[in-house]
């Protein structure tokens, strides 16, 4: 649970008459992950290309093309039989492409007409309320048209320079259209000059701008309807042909990844060389499909893995179902090399249990739970699945610590009396029960926990649970640093910080009149010196850090009061603020209501990032840097899951 599957190395030798039926055999085993031969004098080559490669190649990129054109997605549909798709796949994929140009370059065509009225619209609308024909705004020898915008009406600053002109003011859209003698051009433009004139282009059409305006409003919702006419022809194509492009996609891809082998092979003139890795408990499996694909004739070993392999051996999981979705986090980070421990077990404990420390309410609870239940329900992407279940298993988490605390929406549940009177809970009668004196900050730990009351307990306490946290830590760096490089090395670089850390905890039981002092001093040098020789001087160094990796814990405490301060908040604006008892419901109340929701969806919002990134970094930061390295590579072996067709 802790260690990734184990692998073996396996090597496949056969003849080269009997590659293609090996390379089909291992894609529908889909146990071998192949290693890329890379040419190295031997007088081994990298092999050619299985078919016609360049052709599938094209079918594919066409196919790929249609369904990105088309919206197609993944879907639910019946397996087809691959040989069919492939005895049709050219006949129908001839059809569907000519049939989809056709409308594509029809659409095509109808699009570049709406953008050309739309432009002849736009160059109309400054005339649109100007009652004169457009063709009347042209063709002189010797009258000079002027057309464009102006601040106000400019007749009489013309008339003030020109005795003769005639023009047409819409004061509406600040538009003017002048007519002038052609001598009188330069006076004019003068007088328009005080009005702020801006020239437009006039259409070169004939008739009133309003009318033809009306016309070409017309002919675009005609176009328009062209347009709707085709796309539902394209919807139908592609309701026809959707399962077919799937499963062409499939078939296509299959046969890709297929001819492609070979250029991952060694090959001499007459044998070839596969080589990679399988899952230690599918070698015989393996064995049994090349043997039975090749009738004997292809021998496959298991290789010993050597110093320089280790980091070659791809990764699998070895995890149980329920704490699997954490995996989503490791692979986040980084994947565990094949030595190393995969603490994703362990993160399935302390990721939720630092969640529900930091939440710990029972309403935020009960929404985000329903909330995760309902997405994963509803949202078929098998990428979801696995972040819903770990926000319902933190959403567990945060229902227990809510019980433990008593809170509710930021309401505390119990009646809490305090030396600054009583604090009254939401379930009457429910009263806060005193258990215990803290030993630190001279106060009472009750049930329920009020955070609120119990601020340097409850620090205290996240430093501890950090302690606790960091230590596990090395305990999994000394068992790393054990299998790679002995007992003897993991003692002095990660047994070394154990004793500092024991050391540590006996002077402070020292301090307290528990123990001798001196008997924690003593056992905490004997530790530094460990550390020395575990770690050089860097180690020593990197003592400090210990305190500010546990004091870190304490973000725990400190970003579940904030959560709460603002639930507190806005039911304090909402409840004591607007809603006044003994008044009608009216808008106030409304109000209070709309506060209320918005306040708790934003926190509700919040309870699902704060709690969440400061409970990763703690697993990131304080916990990985004490054993973890990653950098692992995924076992991703040659095959395909087929979803749309079968053989």
């Amino acid at each position: 649970m802790l260690e990734p599957k184990r692998m073996s190395r396996a090597v496949i030798v056969g003849h080269k008459s009997i590659l293609e039926p090996t390379i089909d055999a291992l894609h529908t085993a889909n146990l071998f992950q192949m290693d890329d031969f890379v040419e190295d004098g031997s007088g081994l080559q990298i092999g050619k290309p299985i078919g016609d490669i360049s052709e599938v190649s094209k079918k594919l990129v066409k196919i790929r093309s249609i369904a990105s054109l088309l919206g197609i997605v993944d879907k639910t549909s019946q397996k087809q039989d691959a040989n069919s798709v492939l005895s049709k796949l050219d006949s129908d994929l001839s059809e569907l492409d000519s049939q989809l140009t056709v409308k594509t370059d029809k659409k095509g065509e109808f699009e570049a007409e709406l953008k050309e009225l739309a432009s002849t619209k736009k160059e109309l609308l400054p005339f649109a309320n100007i009652n004169l024909d457009l063709g009347l705004y042209h063709g002189y020898e010797n009258l000079a048209v002027f057309a464009g915008h102006v601040k106000d009406d400019p007749g009489v600053a013309v008339s003030k320079s020109v005795s003769s002109f005639d023009h047409f003011y819409d004061s509406k859209e600040g538009v003017v259209v002048l007519f002038a003698a052609k001598g009188d051009s330069a006076k004019v433009t003068e007088a328009l000059a005080t009005v702020s004139f801006r020239e437009v282009r006039v259409p070169n059409v004939s008739g009133v701008p309003a009318s033809i305006l009306s016309d070409l409003e017309s002919k675009e919702a005609k176009v328009m309807g062209k347009i709707s006419a085709l796309d539902a022809e394209v919807d139908s194509l592609k309701e026809k042909y959707a399962d077919f492009i799937l499963a062409s996609n499939e078939v296509l891809s299959i046969q890709t990844e297929k001819s492609e082998v070979p250029l991952r092979v060694a090959t001499s003139d007459s044998t070839f060389i596969i080589d990679g890795w399988v899952l230690t408990e599918n070698f015989a499996e393996l064995e049994k499909v090349v043997e039975s694909a090749t009738n004997g004739r292809a021998f496959i070993s298991e290789q010993e893995i050597t110093h320089d392999d280790e980091k070659l051996i791809p990764v699998e999981y070895n995890n149980p179902k329920v704490s699997a979705p954490f995996q989503e986090i490791m692979d986040l980070y980084s994947r565990p090399s094949y030595k190393e421990l995969d603490p994703s077990s362990l993160i399935f404990i302390s990721f939720p249990l630092f969640y529900g420390m930091i939440l710990g309410d029972i309403g935020y609870a009960v929404i985000l739970l329903a909330l995760a239940l309902g997405i994963k329900k509803l949202v078929s992407i098998e990428a979801i699945k696995p972040l819903m279940n770990i926000l319902i298993y933190c959403q567990i988490s945060t229902l227990i610590f809510g019980v433990l605390y008593g809170e509710f929406l930021g309401f505390p549940l119990a009646s809490l009396h305090s030396e600054h009177g009583v604090i009254p809970g939401l379930i009457k009668g429910f009263e806060t029960v005193d258990l215990i004196a803290s030993p630190v900050g001279g106060e009472m730990i009750t049930y329920p926990v009020h955070r609120t009351h119990l601020v340097m307990t409850m620090i205290v306490a996240t430093a501890l649970v950090g302690f606790l946290h960091i230590s596990v830590g090395f305990m999994l760096g000394f068992i790393n640093v054990k299998k790679q490089h002995g007992v003897v090395e993991a003692i002095f670089e990660k047994g070394s910080w154990l004793v500092v850390e024991l050391g540590i905890v006996l002077a402070v039981l020292g301090y307290l009149g528990m123990l001798p002092i001196m008997v924690g001093v003593a056992v905490l040098v004997i530790g530094i010196i460990m550390l020395l020789k575990g770690e050089g001087f860097n180690g020593v160094v990197e003592l400090p850090a210990l305190l500010s990796n546990s004091l870190s814990y304490t973000r725990i405490i400190a970003v579940g009061l904030s959560s709460i301060y603002i639930a507190s908040t806005v039911n304090l604006i909402a409840f004591d603020m607007i809603w006044k008892p003994g008044t009608p419901i009216g808008g106030m109340t409304i109000f209070a209501i709309i506060v209320f929701l918005a306040g708790h969806t934003l926190n509700t919002a919040l309870s699902i990032l704060a709690p969440g990134l400061h409970s990763l970094r703690l697993q990131y930061v304080e916990f990985f840097g004490k054993f973890y390295k990653g950098g692992g590579r995924k076992y991703n072996p040659f095959g395909y899951t087929r979803k749309y067709t079968e053989d």
